[in-house]
């Protein structure tokens, strides 16, 4: 089992950044790969970023791509999503997950329906 806590949401001006954490709680963190996705208002949710369990690999939506920086600390049971360059389309609320399974070290579980622990979630809004 595993809970997810986000934070380091808020408000920020296009071309800003923000860090986002989410805290894992539960003994299997370091064997799971992570990922973040965000909803905007009568949106589907979408795919954002993962990180394998290992951190050795990383996948990011084309729309975030070069912008935006996953990373993990499994000493510390946190991955963060650094943001740059933020632009008012990347309002959302965003939300980190947890695979369901456990996988293999560098894979990257890119679908929704393999996450089966999920935070919260934390609203960023980029103003123009």
């Amino acid at each position: 089992q595993v809970q997810l806590v986000e934070s380091g949401g808020g408000l920020v001006q296009t071309g800003g950044s923000l860090r986002l954490s989410c805290a894992a709680s539960g003994r299997s963190f370091d064997s799971k790969a992570m990922g973040w996705f965000r909803q905007a208002p009568g949106q589907e949710r979408e795919f954002v970023a993962c990180i394998s369990r290992s951190g050795g690999s990383t996948r990011y939506a084309d729309s975030v791509s070069g912008r935006f920086a996953i990373s993990r600390d499994n000493a510390k049971n946190t991955i963060y999503l650094q943001m740059n360059s933020l632009k008012p389309e990347d309002t959302a609320v965003y939300f980190c997950a947890a695979e369901t399974a456990t996988s293999g070290e560098f894979y990257l579980p890119l679908q929704a329906r393999q996450y089966g622990y999920w935070g919260q979630g934390t609203q960023v809004t980029v103003s123009s």
